[in-house]
């Protein structure tokens, strides 16, 4: 973190540009798992998020802290609806602040920050949980998320073949020219069938895929905010989620996991760690994602110890995040 006698007027305004040219993937991937083995050993402080709701989204804080990363947090606005404007869904800044003094330091936009440390995440789970050989991907979705996931997927771990599925075959084709092993399938069943990772990374309130369609052996993640697994998929496979809070209702938890016994389900940071064998259960396995302020602590802890200092800001109203 940045040391030394600073006042609020020093504090570094990061534009969008600025976090995403600041957030090489492997580094990020690093300090990502020293978040969620902290979180996992008990060892991050991150109280729940609260939301303010409106009519048309909601407001959510999240604050952390994780020894030896930082101390930030993040105010992000979720209003699906943007969509239609042609806006993100989702959009905020994190603030970062000096762990030992407890000074503000940055305040940077946090759209690409949250989407790619989500997807990175995924990455490193997928790294842990994916049985070999895993050479087909299906990503389902093609907004921000699906974005993210492509690239994080694609350079930290590495698949022959990328099918990407959407209702709107447009944008599946447009996402899949971004990458040169992808391709856009004519449906989310003909992307799931023959792959050994699913990605789901869509905003819908009901599930996207059907159990039927997943092999023995499959992986499935899940970065939405509704209830994109089946129910079936859930009763039977195990569970990894980055937090047992995972169980809670929203907006801590996850949709899909309201009323599952916290202690079943497996803590991503143990299986980095290596305090848990994956590959003692032979089960179809979900990675379900519901992010955690110790995440963003990681990621503003790579901008802020990568970004040059010769491109930042001070705090100007005429600064766009």
């Amino acid at each position: 973190m940045i040391q030394g006698d600073r006042g609020v007027d020093d504090v570094l305004m990061l534009a969008e540009e600025e976090v995403r040219a600041a957030l090489p993937l492997e580094e990020l991937a690093a300090a990502l798992t020293t978040a969620l083995v902290a979180l996992s050993r008990d060892r991050a402080s991150v109280p729940p998020r609260i939301a303010a709701v409106t009519e048309r989204g909601l407001l959510a804080a999240m604050p952390g802290h994780v020894a030896g990363l930082g101390l930030a947090a993040k105010l992000i606005s979720v209003y699906g609806g943007n969509r239609a404007l042609g806006l993100a869904s989702h959009q905020g800044v994190v603030v970062a602040f000096d762990e030992e003094t407890g000074r503000p330091c940055a305040v940077m936009a946090a759209a690409y920050l949250t989407a790619i440390r989500t997807a990175v995440t995924t990455a490193l789970a997928v790294r842990a949980l994916r049985r070999p050989p895993a050479r087909r991907l299906a990503i389902l979705g093609a907004g921000a998320q699906a974005r993210a996931h492509l690239q994080a997927l694609s350079q930290l771990v590495g698949f022959e073949e990328i099918r990407i599925a959407s209702r709107d075959r447009v944008r599946a084709t447009a996402l899949a020219q971004e990458h040169s092993g992808a391709a856009a399938a004519r449906s989310a069943a003909d992307a799931v069938r023959g792959a050994q990772v699913v990605c789901c990374c869509t905003s819908s309130a009901s599930a996207v895929l059907q159990d039927e369609w997943l092999g023995s052996a499959t992986l499935v993640t899940s970065v939405g905010s509704g209830a994109e697994l089946p129910e079936t998929l859930l009763r039977r496979a195990r569970v990894v989620v980055e937090s047992r809070d995972a169980a809670a209702a929203p907006p801590v938890g996850a949709v899909e996991l309201q009323g599952v016994d916290p202690s079943t389900l497996l803590l991503l940071g143990d299986l980095l760690a290596g305090s848990v064998n994956a590959a003692d259960d032979d089960r179809t396995t979900v990675f379900k994602s519901t992010g955690n302020a110790a995440e963003d602590v990681a990621a503003a802890s790579v901008v802020l110890r990568l970004h040059r200092p010769g491109a930042a800001r001070r705090v100007s109203r005429r600064t766009k995040l």
